[in-house]
């Protein structure tokens, strides 16, 4: 069930991150594009996971965040959970990331390849002197 849950209403409890790292960009992203992928409590509003998007949420004034509950309240099926969540993760590779920007850069500045192909074809009518 997706909820949205009071911030201040979340219990923390003993984590297994200990840092949880640089969090400036998780939070402009959050700011840009909202929270992605909801933080995970559990019936008793105990976080599973998502502590960094929760700080992240707590810093940037966030009074609720979106939520996951789901029905696990036992140590060990939340311990788990929040080490299933962080396991399974791979970041992009250094190609991903450069085609990917490169992608979003034609989709956000279609006019440069137009201006190019436009050139290109000019060039070649007055190279073969095609008249149009």
């Amino acid at each position: 069930m997706h909820i949205n849950v009071i911030i201040d209403n979340i219990i923390v409890k003993k984590r297994i991150r200990k840092n949880l790292g640089e969090l400036n960009p998780l939070m402009n992203s959050m700011k840009v594009y909202g929270l992605l992928n909801p933080i995970v409590i559990n019936g008793k509003k105990e976080l599973i996971a998502g502590e960094r998007r929760l700080e992240s949420a707590k810093r940037l004034g966030w009074k609720t965040i979106p939520a996951i509950v789901i029905d696990k309240t036992g140590v060990l099926e939340k311990l788990e959970l929040e080490i299933e969540e962080n396991l399974h993760r791979r970041n992009l590779t250094r190609d991903e990331l450069a085609n990917g920007y490169a992608r979003m850069d034609r989709l956000k500045h279609p006019g440069a390849l137009k201006t190019v192909w436009r050139a290109l074809i000019a060039f070649f009518k007055r190279l073969f002197r095609i008249s149009t």
